[in-house]
């Protein structure tokens, strides 16, 4: 497998520790044989997987880090699936990514075998030992160009879709963060992300295993624990998203004194803490600052490109910017014209580069229109200020940073617009110092039902990701709109900023 360089890598690390989580703690060498167990049970006597597609619901463990690897060395694609979802849409994935097999943990596999029935799909219950090598199989050879990975984000036009990286381009992306932060055998990573988006799975888990370190996976972020657990020692790096930040502090700032001591001394024990994924408060970061002694590193990246821009692991870093390219990376400003701004201009940021993924899963039409002259258009509008970028927002409003994660307002309106007492409803986000943004929305009722903000997240709730429920509902007589009728989302936004609308109780 020479794709990631991954097999002579971890042969070469051997009795090191690669995984810890909450099965246990595991080497590179089981690494090894736990991947190539399930590759062999997914080959089942077929040379290779030519690249077909194999999802997997997994919560974070080192059981799902010898899955993904599994999946490779069979000649597969991995498709992550979060284990956070409700079924409507595990089963939009599986289905979207057309599987071909679904590997699931067996706590999990209650919630995914109806979905692989109804599609056809062969389910493969999972919990092999690390020395499980019942299935002997001869491994196909893989090569850099073939398909690697699909990673599902949401887009403007309301459903989420497969960003498919090959192996060349994980790769790129992974030794291009190696060396702007100089990550080590020595370093000990602490993971609280989820393993299905891009920040978890390639900045902190893929630099982790191709550095020879150690990644350590928290079953899910718990301000406590991750406060526990930094105060234990041994952790080098520390990467999350503003909103784990904001709850590290709230955490902090109800503790004892004696507390708050053994708080900051364990962060200062660390050499890179790293914030991504959504804007940092300025707020948020000086605090964090007076806290840990750490002026968090702030980089700008997305599903398609994986990180583009960082602040530098050693020099200034400026508040409420993200620095300049990475290695290996290409980046551009254009107006609206397509042509590059001049320095200070605000302009969309384009990329290109190694790094950038190779299209989005059966969508040849938004592949082609996703690039421009071999630029990718991110979508995001920034602007140079001191010779670092500075990020000022989406070109679209339908986009919604919470949390870390990006939502399309598209796909919450699509769900709220089923519900039988709504007439008319606006999706916005709203600015908020803990989440980036609020999921917001203002709706129209039909006239003779009556509805409050509850019933409203809790069906949302049963159709989407909670990330995406709506944290404030407001009910209004009308939407704004411009004269040909399009909802004025700005001024949407201005409501939620005058009246609050009604919080969640939750």
């Amino acid at each position: 497998m020479k794709d990631l360089d991954l097999v002579e890598r971890a042969a070469s690390y051997g009795g090191r520790t690669a995984v810890v989580a909450p099965d246990g703690r595991f080497s590179y060498q089981d690494l090894l044989a736990a991947s190539y167990a399930l590759a062999g049970a997914l080959l089942e006597g077929r040379p290779d997987l030519e690249e077909g597609r194999v999802a997997y619901l997994i919560p974070p463990s080192f059981l799902l880090v010898a899955t993904q690897w599994g999946i490779w060395r069979a000649g597969g694609v991995a498709v992550p699936l979060a284990v956070t979802h409700p079924p409507p849409e595990l089963e939009y994935v599986v289905s979207d990514s057309g599987a071909v097999a679904v590997v699931a943990h067996p706590d999990l596999a209650q919630r995914i075998a109806p979905i692989a029935e109804r599609r056809g799909t062969r389910l493969l219950v999972w919990s092999a030992a690390p020395t499980d090598t019942a299935v002997v199989a001869r491994l196909p050879n893989i090569t850099p160009e073939r398909r690697a990975q699909v990673f599902y984000t949401s887009g403007t036009t309301g459903k989420p879709k497969g960003a498919v990286l090959t192996h060349a381009n994980l790769a790129a992306q992974v030794q291009s963060l190696v060396v702007a932060w100089e990550w080590s055998a020595d370093d000990h990573v602490l993971g609280v992300l989820p393993l299905h988006h891009v920040h978890g799975a390639v900045n902190v888990l893929a630099c982790a295993l191709w550095s020879g370190a150690t990644c350590e996976l928290m079953p899910r972020f718990d301000a406590d624990q991750t406060w526990r657990r930094l105060i234990a020692g041994g952790v080098t790096l520390f990467m999350a998203v503003p909103t784990v930040y904001s709850r590290l502090i709230t955490a902090w700032e109800r503790a004892s004194p004696e507390d708050r001591a053994r708080m900051s001394s364990a962060c200062r024990g660390l050499r890179l803490m790293v914030s991504g994924s959504a804007a940092l408060p300025v707020k948020v970061l000086d605090r964090w600052h007076e806290i840990s002694g750490h002026l968090l590193l702030e980089r700008y990246g997305m599903t398609e490109i994986g990180m583009a821009l960082s602040n530098p692991l050693r020099g200034p870093r400026v508040p409420g910017h993200v620095g300049t390219p990475l290695p290996g990376v290409e980046v551009r400003l254009v107006g609206e014209d397509g042509q590059e701004v001049q320095a200070g201009t605000p302009g969309e940021i384009e990329v290109k580069g190694p790094t950038v993924f190779r299209e989005y899963l059966g969508r040849p039409d938004a592949t082609r229109e996703a690039f421009h002259d071999g630029w990718f258009k991110t979508g995001d509008v920034a602007v140079v200020a001191g010779g670092s970028y500075r990020i000022l927002g989406r070109k679209s409003v339908d986009i919604i940073k919470t949390g870390g994660y990006k939502v399309s307002a598209l796909e919450i309106e699509e769900v709220l617009r089923e519900h039988p007492a709504i007439r008319e409803c606006a999706v916005v986000g709203v600015e908020d110092a803990e989440w980036g943004e609020r999921v917001c929305v203002a709706l129209v009722p039909r006239a003779g039902f009556g509805l409050d903000p509850d019933q409203i997240r809790e069906w949302t709730r049963e159709r989407l990701a909670a990330y995406k429920v709506p944290s404030r509902v407001l009910f209004v007589d009308e939407l704004p709109r411009n004269p040909l009728g399009k909802v004025l989302k700005p001024e949407v936004a201005a409501l939620f900023r005058e009246t609050g609308g009604e919080p969640s109780k939750t």
